[in-house]
């Protein structure tokens, strides 16, 4: 059993390959220290490119990744990765989506397996074994370039007869439209455990917005699902409309959370945004044969009725293991820019790196 790390620095994780590059993005600021130093600690990604961040001989098993970038554009940014070769990617998420920060303003997430650190420092650790290959990459669907640090840990070892391998997948309904019934994720065949759930949601109506329950649909079922929440804020573990004396209260814990507000002093507005994680580790949903997830998008206005929120903006990430071969995602849907952005950080890179030379 060995440790490797793919990273600009050793972009091919081979022992005692790193930080040995002559030229890159901290070239400048390195001139007088050469080689050893921090010459590449970074990828410029243009626009319209993807790069690959790792491709790696297996057996093995991906334990973390750590990346940082311009959090203005984390939704224009799509990752993929895909295992043993595979033509279709078992991950296809946009980049602030899969960990948690769907709306492009910074939200800290404390969790066991999604962790965003302070100020900008995107972590995963979700397991993600392959037999003979994994192959990460990251498209820049933006019209600028921007700057990528990144780093892959990875530990080479036998794998089981029988694993599961990892998958994630974005949906997103702009408007929702009638039915307001978001589907998280339909089409899935094979054996598996669905083991989390991103949401992040503009409600488009004023009010209560999550009255909504979430289904999960298991091994045949077809109009009545094996699995029923009571409700939005129920399902992400909280309660009572999130209200905590006439605001939302937040929280961010390992295994579920409310992690943003926007704005966060408003209350029951149409315009504000939601993200919140529920991680199904110590409870998987396991399914043998397939498996579709929805949640409705329900309102509560006053006389004491639902309303359903067809003007709702929902985008969801779906995340479970399963038996490859995998049925192939349907297209992503059309990105956009969402809204003001607290800084951009290429600018203030770029900033820091000329001080220093």
């Amino acid at each position: 059993m060995r440790t490797r790390s793919v990273s600009p620095e050793n972009p091919t994780g081979a022992k005692g390959g790193g930080a040995q590059a002559v030229e890159g993005t901290g070239a400048s600021a390195a001139r007088e220290l050469g080689a050893g130093w921090k010459v590449s600690p970074s990828i410029e990604l243009a626009a319209g490119r993807t790069d690959t961040l790792a491709d790696v001989a297996g057996p093995g098993v991906i334990q973390h990744i750590w990346l940082t970038t311009d959090v203005a554009g984390v939704r224009q940014l799509v990752l993929r990765m895909y295992w043993d070769g595979e033509g279709d990617p078992s991950v296809e998420v946009p980049l602030g989506d899969f960990f948690c920060n769907g709306w492009a303003e910074l939200a800290l997430v404390d969790s066991e397996v999604v962790v965003v650190a302070a100020a900008g420092g995107f972590n995963s650790y979700w397991p993600m074994p392959f037999r003979r290959r994994a192959t990460i990459t990251l498209e820049n669907t933006t019209s600028r370039s921007v700057p990528v640090y990144y780093q892959v840990t990875y530990q080479e070892t036998d794998l089981p007869e029988q694993v599961g391998f990892f998958h994630a997948s974005w949906r997103r309904s702009n408007p929702l439209g009638d039915p307001a019934v978001h589907t998280i994720l339909d089409d899935v065949g094979g054996t598996g455990q669905y083991v989390g759930t991103y949401l992040a949601i503009r409600p488009g109506a004023p009010g209560w917005w999550g009255e909504g329950e979430v289904k999960f649909f298991l091994d045949g079922d077809r109009e009545h699902p094996t699995i029923c929440g009571t409700g939005t804020e129920d399902y992400f573990g909280g309660a009572w409309n999130f209200d905590v004396g006439g605001r939302y209260g937040t929280f961010s814990t390992a295994q579920l959370g409310l992690h943003q507000v926007l704005p966060p002093k408003e209350v029951y507005r149409p315009h504000q945004r939601f993200g919140m994680y529920r991680w199904h580790l110590r409870d998987p949903i396991c399914f043998e044969r397939d498996l579709r997830v929805t949640v409705q998008a329900l309102g509560w206005k006053a006389g004491r009725r639902y309303l359903p929120l067809v003007d709702a903006d929902i985008a969801t990430t779906a995340f479970w293991y399963q038996t490859e071969p995998h049925t192939p995602f349907p297209p992503l849907p059309a990105r956009q820019h969402e809204g003001p952005s607290p800084r951009r950080l290429t600018a203030r890179i770029r900033e820091l790196l000329g001080r220093r030379a």
